[in-house]
């Protein structure tokens, strides 16, 4: 009997013994799908992070790419950029560029400029309706060179910039239309000043004594006073339009 039990308890050790590792294995499975699990939610979650970070990323980069966009232009100026001048040292010479509104409503411009002293222009700002244009002269006195400098060569560092702002169609053009509405105010361009020697020909210089003929022609025009069709009237109630009047003989006496 004390074999039996020893057989027995030494038997029940054994199996206690082989039992244990299979229950270190429910474990360790148990653990490995806990750990599995974190795993996986640790991966949506870095997944989400990284979706997360791309799609704010992206929109960001989509906002400084709309940033350095060009805000699309109410004018249309001719030419682009530049201001040509025929170069005469120490004399007043002038520019001109056409300015034509390609929005849908009317549009106030003005011309600034970093030489208000020596440059002015006609008109200095305007109101146009939609499709309508002008062509504006800048006036600039040119200086003499320095150090017997070639003339051509002779540098300026006056710009120009001409900003607008959209108008409703029964405002009437004011200097301070700009001060007053300064956040609806937008630079349409900065020109740079581009000598031209007037002795060569060249298809700019072609071009700006066109464009300088129809600006002179349109200021002569509106200075021009209208045609006036009705009757001439001298002081307050005398018309003096002429009335041919044919009368008979026995009419005379009437």
């Amino acid at each position: 009997m004390a074999i039996a039990d020893r057989k027995s308890a030494s038997d029940s050790k054994g199996w206690g013994f082989f039992k244990l590792p299979f229950r270190q294995s429910g474990n360790s499975s148990n653990t490995t799908s806990t750990s599995s699990s974190a795993s996986h939610q640790h991966q949506n979650q870095s997944n989400q992070q990284v979706e997360g970070s791309k799609t704010h990323g992206s929109s960001s980069v989509s906002s400084v790419a709309r940033s350095l966009l060009p805000k699309r232009r109410r004018l249309k100026l001719d030419p682009a950029n530049k201001l040509y001048f025929p170069y005469e040292a120490g004399k007043q010479v002038r520019s001109a560029i056409k300015i034509k509104n390609t929005s849908k409503s009317h549009v106030a411009f003005k011309f600034q400029t970093t030489a208000p002293k020596s440059c002015f222009m006609r008109p200095p700002g305007a109101i146009l309706a939609p499709g309508e244009s002008l062509i504006a002269t800048v006036f600039k006195f040119v200086e003499l060179p320095e150090n017997n400098e070639k003339p051509m060569y002779q540098k300026s560092r006056d710009k120009f910039k001409i900003i607008s702002m959209k108008v409703k169609a029964d405002v009437d053009y004011v200097p301070e239309l700009f001060d007053e509405q300064k956040d609806q105010t937008a630079a349409e361009q900065i020109l740079r000043v581009v000598f031209l020697n007037p002795e060569r020909p060249e298809p700019a210089l072609e071009k700006l004594k066109r464009q300088l003929a129809d600006a002179d022609a349109a200021v002569a025009a509106r200075k021009k006073p209208p045609e006036d069709t009705g009757p001439r009237i001298i002081g307050e109630g005398l018309v003096i339009d002429e009335w041919v009047c044919y009368l008979k003989a026995s009419e005379l006496y009437i």
